[in-house]
């Protein structure tokens, strides 16, 4: 009888570490096809340092109230951090749900009630509510979203380009963060 018991266990054990490791697996595979889809839609998701992403915000001397808006958010650390240091409101927008997922927890543990995640692709979201958008996008993403970004951008909002310049725009450029691996480019419409 304990015999019995023994081996039950241990493949009631066994049965729950193997269905541990399919949960595991599944969601791993989840998590990098999602990366894999960002980066094909044309955001990879290569998170900002801290330090960098306070010297960036500082620069775009953002004020209470404004809405800033990050194209490709990621695990929105780049919006969530101007919510938190400048009052201002956020929106992220990211294509990946799961990395949508992951802001939206991670703002609610900072008890941030001014940031919007949407899990949209960039080019169905309007820009005209915004003061200040931010991307870090690859360069083809950035060309063909420039139309719709002159189209939709109002006069005097803030355009921060992380990683790569703008083409087109060189007439609009204000100021430049030059730095390793990434320098980031500060447009003014």
């Amino acid at each position: 009888v304990i015999l019995y018991y023994t081996i039950r266990m241990n493949v009631i054990l066994y049965l729950a570490l193997l269905i541990l490791e399919l949960i595991f697996l599944g969601g791993l595979a989840a998590y990098s096809i999602g990366l894999l889809y960002s980066s094909i839609m044309g955001a990879p998701y290569v998170p900002t340092s801290k330090k960098h992403i306070d010297e960036i915000l500082k620069k775009a001397n953002l004020k209470k109230d404004q809405v800033f808006m990050e194209l490709g958010s990621g695990d929105g650390r780049i919006v969530r951090r101007a919510v938190q240091v400048y009052g201002v409101k956020g929106i992220g927008v990211d294509i990946n749900s799961l990395l949508i997922i992951l802001s939206k927890l991670l703002a609610s543990r900072q008890h941030l009630e001014e940031v919007t995640f949407l899990n949209k692709n960039i080019f169905d979201v309007n820009f005209s509510n915004a003061n200040c958008i931010y991307m870090f996008l690859m360069p083809e993403t950035i060309k063909k979203l420039l139309p719709k970004m002159e189209k939709e951008i109002r006069k005097g909002t803030l355009v921060i380009s992380h990683g790569f310049k703008i083409t087109g725009w060189e007439k609009k450029i204000v100021y430049t963060i030059k730095s390793e691996p990434f320098s980031t480019f500060y447009y003014k419409t």
